[in-house]
């Protein structure tokens, strides 16, 4: 009867062990946001733009060099390009084809996302990644030490919707600057604080 009982609880334990291994991204700290990917205004495409374009983190986020906050591009940023382009390359290309078919002249073509961005009016963005209040955190210096925007951004250019990867908690944070004290960033020694104060103040 015993050696039943320690076998029943022994199989219990191991199908809960096996159930959380399973189901572990499910379960999570409070305030841990990794995951949370919000609709946009604009179905804005970091994969097309920063990855397969190559536009630099720093040219829409200008903030990031200079400002604890990296920012959103303001409506002139975008029409810097989208002045000029107004839909896709292959909209243009079929649009043509289709005049040249029809014998008339082409339309101008323009999608629907970048009408919004002519129209004037402020975009209002859905923020993704958010620390609590009672962290301070600034841009600046990891822009300065050389940090890879995607070391807490994720791989943003390859991504169609951005999303939070990291869980940007203090952990993770802490974690983070006693590693990078000890291998550099990009090839140099740094010296990032674990002061209390540094994030706390």
């Amino acid at each position: 009867m015993k050696s039943i009982l320690t076998y029943a609880l022994s199989a219990g334990i191991a199908l809960v062990v096996l159930s959380m291994a399973v189901n572990a991204d499910r379960y999570r700290l409070p305030g841990d946001q990794r995951g949370y990917e919000p609709d946009q205004p604009i179905a804005f495409s970091h994969r097309l733009h920063a990855g397969e374009l190559g536009v630099d983190c720093q040219y829409c986020h200008s903030g990031a060099e200079r400002s604890r906050h990296a920012g959103i591009p303001a409506v002139s940023t975008c029409l810097n390009c989208h002045k000029f382009i107004k839909d896709t390359w292959g909209a243009v290309q079929a649009e043509d084809k289709a005049a040249a078919e029809e014998k008339r002249a082409p339309k101008p073509v323009e999608s629907t996302e970048i009408a919004k961005l002519l129209k004037g009016e402020p975009i209002v963005w859905n923020q993704v990644h958010k620390l609590p209040d009672f962290a301070y955190f600034d841009h600046r210096p990891h822009v300065a030490a050389g940090v890879a925007c995607q070391k807490c951004h994720g791989p943003v250019e390859t991504m169609e919707k951005v999303r939070q990867v990291e869980s940007l908690s203090m952990g993770w944070c802490v974690n983070c600057h006693r590693d990078v004290n000890e291998e550099g960033v990009a090839g140099k020694p740094v010296h990032a604080s674990t002061d209390c104060t540094t994030c706390h103040y």
